[in-house]
């Protein structure tokens, strides 16, 4: 597809963060040093999920697995952009690369919703059937989940970039954010898009607010499931879903506030953009890994088996 024979637009100017340079410089060290640490920090997940044999064919792990390969994505698709425009004066992207942009955010974005779901219904099946847990969470099951999750993803980009791309933009071509977003960049077109816009991002509402609700359900009869059966009651039951339901609330809510209400003129959506494409993908790992045994074992058993190749 010839993108410029829709635009006459052929890069958009980026506002970013801020203006000060004392703190794009302060935020360029800071925002590089959070990028290694995510990368890493989900690499590491992924890479001892997969060379321990308990943790790869355990449902819950491979799982969690394919959701740090998605926040290596979810981080990359517009961080390594940003830590660069930092050291620049103007922040230009080619109106190929906004497209992308926006495709990779919605493509990622979605699928990653879905996993939580997935992840979600895991648990529920693990705490309220265990004794069919592995019959019911059976490998061609993961594998299905994880496939779902995918086309879910890719269909609901699709969908968003689809008529994106195809609008007319012939000026003006400053987006004031540090990527292109798409409530921000449809309102670029020199036409009236309201109707439009108002379609295309319901389109991501809804698809929040679904498996939101979704897990806000599995995880309330997971809660009440605890609750009856454990023998800590509702603290033990807060205490052994706490790490699914922080990471569902961090990601989740900033997500549903901008697609939500997207015509909002609010500066904290700025702020809420940096949260869920940077800093969730970083608690994720910290969430998951830190608060549970196992993987910190099986860590500890790569590393000393590095350490004892090397």
């Amino acid at each position: 597809m010839d993108l410029q024979n829709y635009s006459l637009v052929s890069e958009f100017v980026l506002h970013g963060l801020c203006t000060s340079q004392y703190l794009q410089n302060f935020f360029f060290i800071f925002f590089s040093g959070i990028y290694v640490a995510t990368v890493l920090g989900n690499f590491i997940i992924m890479l001892t999920v997969t060379s321990d044999p308990r943790l790869h064919t355990s449902p819950m792990y491979f799982l969690l697995g394919n959701l740090s390969f998605l926040d290596i994505w979810l981080v990359s698709f517009a961080t390594p952009k940003m830590i660069k425009d930092f050291l620049s004066d103007r922040k230009l992207i080619s109106f190929g690369g906004c497209m992308a942009q926006i495709f990779f955010l919605h493509f990622i974005g979605g699928a990653e919703m879905v996993l939580l779901v997935s992840m979600a219904y895991d648990r529920y099946v693990a705490i309220c059937k265990p004794l069919h847990y592995m019959t019911v969470m059976s490998r061609q099951t993961c594998i299905r989940l994880v496939f779902i999750s995918w086309v879910i993803g890719f269909v609901h980009s699709i969908s968003q970039i689809a008529f994106t791309v195809n609008l007319p933009y012939c000026g003006p071509n400053e987006v004031d954010s540090f990527f292109c977003d798409l409530p921000l960049v449809i309102k670029l077109a020199c036409m009236d898009t309201y109707v439009l816009g108002i379609l295309m991002i319901s389109d991501s509402g809804l698809l929040s607010m679904s498996c939101f609700l979704l897990l806000f359900i599995s995880y309330t009869v997971i809660l009440i499931a605890l609750q009856k059966h454990a023998a800590g009651g509702v603290a033990k039951a807060l205490s052994t879903c706490s790490a699914h339901i922080m990471v569902v609330t961090l990601f989740f809510g900033p997500c549903i506030f901008i697609y939500v209400w997207p015509f909002s003129r609010f500066s904290v959506d700025k702020l809420l953009s940096v949260f869920y494409t940077i800093f969730t993908p970083l608690l994720n790992p910290l969430i998951y890994t830190l608060r549970n045994k196992e993987m910190k074992t099986s860590m500890k058993k790569l590393w000393n088996r590095c350490v004892t190749f090397q």
